[in-house]
């Protein structure tokens, strides 16, 4: 992405469970800029591959599956070929499944190129694992945003438990665990902070707290160079 469009970009990377989702969408909303919810076309590549029982380790079968799939973020929804996933996509079996397909380098080059064509668009707030590292080298502002694995598997049991769904703390800190060795350890676009992004811990900090703080970064870094300010008034 050239330079000059970089400036219209933030990236919001970091670990499952660490808040980056919420954070990425109310800044976006404080901004006034598009929320590009990169996680959720890994997850919809897995729910697809379940679907279809492609084996998410079988890489020819993953990428034919991945060339045939017509990915869409429409107003907070994700659609697979027309189907609204955007449900079914939110559990920890599909959480999995992301992790393992985007390990397959054609996919992470399939999707990485849809995340960038949306993001030429300007003022887009992308959360991922690897925007500030891989797709997005020139953003603007990025930041990493991480927490204590028990905060994140007490955040995962309540956001299940609100569904219906009980699950463990002990299994969801397991899944965790496991889902962090293997985003770290893959080859491809491992999960690490950019160089010079700003790290944001939300251990024990509330949603406000954590909000006011990335405001506050990208206060001081855009003011004046978005055309209209950093923030909606």
């Amino acid at each position: 992405m050239a330079k000059g469009r970089s400036m219209q970009v933030i990236t919001i990377d970091g670990p499952a469970g660490a808040g980056k989702s919420t954070l990425s969408r109310r800044l976006a909303a404080e901004l006034g800029w598009t929320y590009l919810d990169t996680g959720a076309m890994y997850r919809a590549v897995g729910w697809a591959a379940r679907r279809r029982g492609v084996d998410p380790a079988d890489p020819a079968a993953l990428e034919e599956l991945c060339r045939g799939l017509r990915l869409e973020l429409e107003g907070g929804r994700v659609l697979a070929d027309g189907v609204d996933v955007t449900g079914e996509i939110r559990t920890p079996e599909v959480d999995a499944l992301a992790s393992a397909v985007s390990r397959n380098p054609e996919v992470r080059r399939r999707l990485s190129r849809l995340q960038r064509e949306l993001g030429a668009r300007g003022r887009v707030v992308a959360e991922g694992r690897d925007m500030g590292t891989v797709v997005f080298p020139d953003a603007a502002v990025k930041f990493f945003v991480t927490a204590s694995v028990a905060e994140r598997a007490a955040r995962r049991r309540r956001q299940l438990l609100e569904k219906g769904r009980d699950v463990p703390e002990a299994e969801l800190r397991r899944q965790i665990r496991d889902r962090d060795a293997a985003d770290a350890s893959r080859r491809v676009s491992p999960l690490r902070p950019a160089a010079d992004a700003v790290i944001i811990d939300t251990t024990g900090q509330d949603l406000e707290a954590s909000l006011a703080a990335l405001l506050d970064v990208v206060r001081e870094r855009l003011q004046g160079r978005t055309g209209r300010g950093p923030a909606a008034s």
